[in-house]
């Protein structure tokens, strides 16, 4: 990885392509550069000009007087590759490209250029940021390398801890844009376009190893690198610093669905949701959201909540009651407060205010004590975890009144306080209360939504494990080449025992390959069968009726055999028949689906759902990493729409069993492209769990020679 200080820390700057025509992106970027306090030394080059809005301008890169750190690429795109070059010749250590018409276009011409931009940074060890970007803001030291029409004009941007990157540039200044009438303070803006040569997350690992950023909001398109993603994720939830999303481009696979119930349920978008969930990134819905989360962090990341229990201080009834409502939404509770807590609050209530929670204080208790001290009081209850103070926000005149205790209380305060006006609030109380340390919301959904963002960190900040890697033994090795000589599907009888061996267990079964081996099998196994069609091109066989549920006696046994081939015939006519699975019914039970799928961009992924008629109707499933924990196991469950149907079954025996497959996942899903186990029967509360079908599909690439 190239030096990013480079780039984002530069002491010279040279922009290619410098105009004296302020209307034009190349003169405007030039512009924004100059109207801010940046102290390094600017060399404008351009071939047409011996000045360029003031400056003394150079008719070359390799004509600039010093070696420069960062060269900043504002020409038409078929030049850049050419300029890019005389860059590493001349020793330029950084370049951001600003210019469009790269691989975005869509057509091989922009994606040759772009190539070429990749193979000169790689040859010359250059940071290169873009194609396609807009620039960025390094706030701290006021160098702003954009055309953004957001930093166009001059103005106070206080530095803080909130640094935005963004694969959109537009999107990316809007934070900085929404953010500051909310006082929220910001190290950097960064947008990195098309993403050649750095990432998203090459950015946000360089500002966490810097020290300055302490919450980062990213805007996301995908992925590139998952290897990167999880690197930095980890890195970040170690050191407390919250990752805060935007994911656009969520959008349902269905690729390999006709093979896998698995990987049909898991879309594209359900994978990001399940990496984010291990890592303790948090995704927002909106910018406003997004910035209220952020804000919430700035304030008490390093004073997380204990739990999810909030305290409403509120001088508005309606307004308290509201706000319950979208605490209850955003999965928190609002608890009644202990006695001695309601005794000290009730001391400055009026008749006709409550205690209870919301604690309503009335306009009465805001002129006698003020919103800081009522929401103080509430703090103080052993029941909450965290409060929200419900004020208006219109008149600053409160709040200057209370702008010394509201700096003592953020200071002192060791449980979250967050604030929603549901006024709009004047500028003037939005830099009171900024400046005091609180964050304040005019959205109460966003305020709730921000508190439970914290609770959640928390939680999974408290559990994290990093993952494991698994140990190669004898016995995986050994494994791993029954499965490389195995075909393209594995049916049940061959996956079984291979799945077996990580503890997953299967209701009792044979495979015949007559009518008589199959009336023997049932025999011996002395209870109602059930009859399946073994064959690779047949994956779902209740589908294509080769099944045969519930068969006794030797009669009906032979007759339910002859149809189940004849079914499968006729489904498939040249399928491999490879014989007829005799397997012992399963006794009732809740059904589920538990998979292996492997996506395209993370790798192999653990799915659970409801099985049964639930899988197509409810569409209810959950994703995590592989592998994970019997805890992490326990989180995934309580995610599903449908966990109640759980409530008296044997879940400590499904927790085992999703525990043991994610295991068998992770060492082995590199050959895999999906296992399914659908579905898997889990029986009343200390009776186990049993998985009834069996499927592996193998990668193309992991087939027999």
């Amino acid at each position: 990885m190239p030096d990013l200080s480079a780039l984002l820390s530069p002491a010279s700057v040279a922009v290619i392509g410098a105009s004296p025509d302020l209307a034009g992106l190349r003169g405007r970027t030039l512009k924004v550069m100059l109207r801010h306090p940046y102290r390094g030394r600017i060399y404008p080059v351009s071939r047409s000009h011996a000045s360029v809005q003031g400056l003394q301008a150079y008719p070359s890169i390799d004509k600039v007087p010093e070696r420069v750190d960062l060269a900043v690429l504002i020409v038409p795109a078929r030049f850049v590759p050419d300029e890019l070059e005389r860059c590493g010749r001349a020793g330029v250590r950084a370049a951001l490209i600003l210019a469009s018409g790269f691989a975005e276009d869509g057509n091989e011409a922009g994606a040759t250029l772009q190539a070429r931009i990749a193979e000169s940074a790689r040859r010359y060890d250059m940071a290169v940021c873009g194609p396609n970007a807009e620039g960025f803001a390094n706030l701290a030291t006021g160098l702003c390398a954009t055309f953004s029409p957001v930093l166009e004009e001059t103005g106070e941007y206080p530095q803080g801890r909130i640094a935005v990157v963004s694969q959109s540039g537009g999107v990316g200044f809007s934070f900085l844009d929404r953010g500051r009438p909310k006082g929220l303070a910001f190290s950097h803006v960064v947008s990195t376009g098309n993403e050649a040569c750095l990432e998203s997350f090459d950015i946000v690992e360089h500002l966490l190893d810097e020290g300055g950023a302490e919450v980062f909001v990213v805007f996301l398109e995908s992925i590139r690198n998952a290897r990167t993603f999880r690197r930095v994720a980890e890195k970040a939830l170690a050191a407390g610093k919250p990752i805060v999303v935007a994911k656009i481009g969520d959008s349902e696979s269905g690729r390999r669905a006709a093979a896998s119930h698995t990987a049909a349920l898991a879309g594209a978008g359900a994978s990001y949701r399940a990496m984010f969930r291990r890592y303790g990134v948090i995704e927002g819905a909106d910018t406003d959201e997004i910035l209220d989360i952020a804000a919430a962090f700035t304030c008490f990341g390093t004073r997380l909540p204990r739990g999810r229990r909030v305290g409403i201080a509120t001088a508005s009834g309606g307004a308290g009651g509201w706000m319950a409502d979208a605490c209850a939404a955003a999965g928190l509770q609002v608890p009644e407060l202990e006695r001695e807590a309601r005794a000290r609050i009730d001391a400055h209530l009026p008749s006709y205010g409550t205690s209870q929670n919301p604690v309503d204080g009335t306009a009465q208790a805001i002129r006698t004590i003020g919103y800081c001290e009522l929401a103080r009081l509430v703090s103080l209850s052993e029941r909450v975890d965290t409060v929200i103070a419900v004020v208006t926000a219109r008149s600053a005149e409160v709040f200057e009144r209370e702008r010394e205790s509201l700096g003592r209380l953020a200071r002192e305060t060791r449980k979250p306080i967050l604030m929603w006006s549901y006024t709009l609030p004047s500028a003037e109380t939005a830099r009171i209360v900024a400046e005091a340390g609180f964050p304040l919301c005019t959205d109460m959904r966003n305020c709730a939504r921000a508190l439970a963002a914290l609770a959640e960190y928390a939680e999974i900040k408290k559990r994290f494990v990093p993952p494991s890697v698994s140990s190669v033994s004898s016995e995986t090795n050994g494994m791993r080449t029954r499965l490389e000589s195995a075909g393209a599907a594995l049916c049940e009888y061959e996956a079984a025992p291979l799945l077996a061996e990580y503890g997953i267990r299967f209701v009792e079964s044979r495979l015949a390959a007559s009518a008589q081996e199959a009336v023997a099998a049932a025999a011996a196994l002395g209870r109602p069968v059930a009859l399946k069609v073994q064959s690779p091109q047949i994956p779902h066989k209740t589908e294509a009726g080769a099944v045969a549920l519930g068969v006794q006696g030797a009669e009906a046994i032979t007759r339910a055999y002859e149809e189940v081939l004849a079914a499968a015939r006729r489904h498939v006519p040249a399928a491999e028949i490879r014989g007829v699975l005799v397997q012992t019914m399963a006794p009732p039970g809740v059904e589920m689906l538990l998979g292996i799928h492997r996506d395209a961009t993370f790798g192999p992924m653990l799915t659970v759902a409801l099985g049964g008629i639930y899988v197509e109707a409810l569409h209810d499933a959950a994703l995590a990493p592989v592998p994970v924990s019997r805890e992490d196991a326990k989180t995934l469950l309580a995610t599903l729409r449908g966990k109640a149907l759980l409530e008296n079954a044997d879940t400590e025996a499904l927790l085992g069993l999703m525990a043991a497959l994610s295991q068998f996942g992770a060492d082995h899903g590199e050959r895999i492209d999906s296992l399914d186990l659908n579905p898997v029967i889990v029986h009343a509360a200390g009776h186990g769990a049993a998985a009834v079908d069996a499927l592996i599909v193998k990668r193309q690439d992991c087939r027999p020679s």
